[in-house]
């Protein structure tokens, strides 16, 4: 299982993300069956703020109704874009997020809001209280829709624009070991950039969002 919180070593749940991929297919982690990459779910353990690797069959017994409040959650598929969400360089600010990618969840276990951003060191915590929350972020029809612990809000800033999608939260983890796999220097590196901007990229094709909906200045910049 791989724990969810900063400074988390990568176990078997995020090994897929943060190094080269192994010669054999991942294994369930209830039922010891092999997963096929086109198969591979995620389910968050709820007490331990970790996730583990699972097979459709297993996944499938925590995605359906009277399972939200158990001690898995399946991490959903869905990702939707919020492109008229209003979020100006004042509202970023008080985010207090020193680069321009974060991403934002509610844990039920601790009944509050975690603010995350990618680092060289992995997933780096952000302190957020609650009335910041609602007053940048809150008021977004994303926030409404947020699942606790399985989804995340994901923000880019770039260039006086922000982004702004509800995803997966194994996407936001998978996004975190990427930048850590190929962090260079002081800014990341073209590696590190290319990365993020192809992730982004995957982002929006899942989300809906056209191409001619993001602008020219935001493209290529981390």
């Amino acid at each position: 299982m791989t724990p969810l919180h900063p400074q988390a070593a990568p176990a078997r749940g995020l090994r897929r993300f943060t190094g080269p991929r192994a010669p054999r297919p991942e294994t369930c982690e209830l039922c010891g069956v092999a997963v096929a990459e086109d198969a591979h779910r995620h389910l968050v353990q709820t007490e331990q703020r970790s996730l583990l690797c699972a097979c459709t069959a297993c996944a499938l017994l925590f995605d359906r109704p009277g399972t939200a409040t158990g001690r898995y959650r399946a991490v959903p598929n869905r990702c939707l874009a919020d492109p008229e969400h209003p979020l100006d360089e004042g509202a970023w600010e008080a985010l207090q997020i020193p680069v321009g990618v974060a991403f934002f969840f509610r844990n039920a276990a601790l009944d509050r809001l975690v603010a995350l951003y990618p680092s060289p060191a992995g997933a780096t915590e952000s302190e957020l209280d609650a009335e910041t929350w609602q007053r940048v972020l809150g008021a977004g029809r994303l926030a409404g829709l947020l699942e606790p612990d399985v989804e995340a809000l994901l923000l880019r800033r770039s260039e006086g624009r922000t982004e702004c999608y509800l995803v997966p939260i194994d996407m936001c983890y998978e996004l975190v070991g990427r930048m850590r796999l190929l962090w260079q220097g002081f800014d990341g590196g073209a590696e590190a950039r290319a990365a993020l901007q192809a992730f982004f990229e995957e982002v929006r094709r899942r989300a809906g969002v056209t191409s001619a909906a993001v602008s020219p200045a935001a493209e290529g910049r981390p």
